[in-house]
């Protein structure tokens, strides 16, 4: 198949060919850039509301993993969305390309309003799930009301950036979010604080600063591909649900909803937990999670990379080049993720005290959570970027296994075993995490070296549907001509 006109000839070629190192670095910069400043922008909420006591830190920490639970039961549609993508632009088919984007749009968007209005109604009960004190619960529903209202705008932003990135434009998804944190930046401490005729809000200010950038970024990233100046160009037309195209994706969206979902309930079933040794231990939690979301940027860079240049690999039917790909961005991200556990076990104190200056006991329980964490580090990165290179050769199932074992059958079990069966308390909470990772980490080498991820060739499962698309764009260009 000839590669449409639209589709950059000289993008496909460095991404396909030469040393692999090079794209990986190429592709997976601007992606941990962009991460670093999307975790900076979590960061700056956390600081701010920091300023106001230990119950307000506790309220956001709470809401976190709901909103990370709700977000991941659509972002399966989204990763599948980001797959099919990148491994039509590898086969080099411009037509579905643009009509794959579009449908991960409307598919993910419409999601996005179920969620929204079951998270609005439901939230008081959610909360109430979780135990905790008044004093945290009634800040935690004002600030998860208000994120769910724009739980769209980021929801169509995400896919906004899983595509754009599967064609290997990663630099337009870090200009919006570097205009993001800058906004919010300024936005944060004035609903939060208040000033002039602006009210203080408290932490439901800090939900409706993210709900503002959010919807900003994304009309900027809908305007952008509407557009058709960056590889993708998706038409009004295009947003008409193609029933066929929808079920194929929801069939290899499933697992990577279902991994998503279940990392994100692990994490809300550990809230609880964490919950029960009271309000200071789970403000030590929110901060230590929040700290380990800036340092595996770089693993969670390299995961994207690694999962959009193994999918454009499988639609060039490279699959030497899918493995090199795999084991090159695992090789890099354990090392540069041991690196990062040695700085963040040095300077977990001053860290932990940076977000918590007027609550010591807090920050010290705070660090030790850090320090234990940073002894996981290499085995994250690992685990990260084999699961990416899974899912971009369409083994989602794979990957879904991976995240349910390590959550399911290893953390949390060994959480609540260590925290309430032993004298650990919630530092037997804190070693649930390196223990599970390492060992998360060697079974997804196992698989890897297997070779069975390489089997699967979803490309394959879509070639009548494509066949279509391409039918239906040579149509709609002769109707308009």
């Amino acid at each position: 198949m000839t590669r449409h006109p639209a589709v950059s000839e000289s993008r496909a070629a460095t991404l396909l060919e030469g040393p692999v190192w090079r794209a990986l670095i190429g592709l997976a910069l601007p992606i941990v850039l962009a991460n670093v400043l999307q975790t900076v922008y979590q960061l700056t909420d956390t600081f701010w509301v920091g300023r106001l006591g230990p119950n307000a830190v506790a309220a956001v920490s709470l809401s976190f993993p709901v909103l990370f639970l709700m977000i991941s039961i659509g972002g399966g549609l989204a990763i599948a969305g980001a797959i099919l993508v990148a491994q039509h632009f590898g086969a080099g088919d411009q037509p579905a390309v643009n009509h794959f984007s579009a449908q991960t749009l409307v598919s993910v968007g419409a999601v996005s309003l179920v969620i929204s209005i079951f998270g609005w109604i439901f939230t008081p009960g959610i909360v109430t799930a979780f135990g905790p004190e008044r004093a945290v619960a009634e800040p935690a529903v004002a600030y998860l009301r208000i994120s769910f209202i724009g739980l769209i705008f980021q929801f169509i932003y995400i896919v906004v950036q899983s595509v754009l990135r599967s064609v290997g434009d990663v630099l337009t998804p870090f200009l919006i979010v570097l205009g993001t944190v800058i906004l919010n930046f300024v936005l944060d401490p004035l609903f939060i604080l208040g000033w002039g005729a602006v009210p203080a809000m408290g932490t439901a200010g800090a939900a409706i600063a993210s709900v503002l950038t959010q919807g900003i970024a994304m009309v900027v990233g809908l305007w952008m591909i509407f557009r058709g100046k960056l590889g993708i160009h998706v038409r009004i037309t295009d947003l008409r649900p193609d029933i066929p195209v929808i079920r194929q994706m929801i069939r290899m969206g499933l697992p990577a909803s279902v991994e998503q979902s279940t990392r994100a309930a692990g994490m809300a079933v550990m809230t609880v937990l964490v919950t029960g040794f009271g309000t200071g231990v789970l403000a030590a939690y929110g901060i230590g999670t929040r700290i380990l979301s800036f340092v595996i940027i770089p693993a969670l860079g390299f995961s994207m990379a690694a999962s959009t240049l193994v999918g454009q690999a499988v639609g060039a039917r490279r699959m030497d080049r899918a493995e090199a790909v795999a084991w090159t961005s695992t090789r890099i991200a354990f090392f540069i993720m041991l690196g990062a556990g040695v700085v963040m076990f040095t300077f977990a104190d001053p860290l932990a005290t940076l977000f918590l200056p007027d609550a010591p006991l807090v920050a010290a329980e705070a660090a030790t959570f850090v320090r234990i964490l940073s002894v996981s580090f290499g085995f994250v990165g690992a685990q990260q970027v084999l699961a990416g290179a899974f899912r971009g050769a369409g083994d989602t199932m794979a990957a879904m296994m991976l995240a349910i074992f390590a959550l399911w059958v290893l953390r949390f079990p060994i959480a609540f075993m260590l925290s309430y069966r032993t004298t650990l308390g919630q530092t037997g909470l804190w070693w649930a995490f390196p223990i599970s990772e390492a060992i998360a980490a060697l079974i997804a080498l196992v698989w890897f070296r297997t070779g069975r991820w390489k089997r699967q060739q979803p490309l394959e499962a879509h070639r009548e549907i494509e066949q279509q698309v391409v039918q239906e764009a040579i149509v709609e260009e002769g109707l308009e001509r």
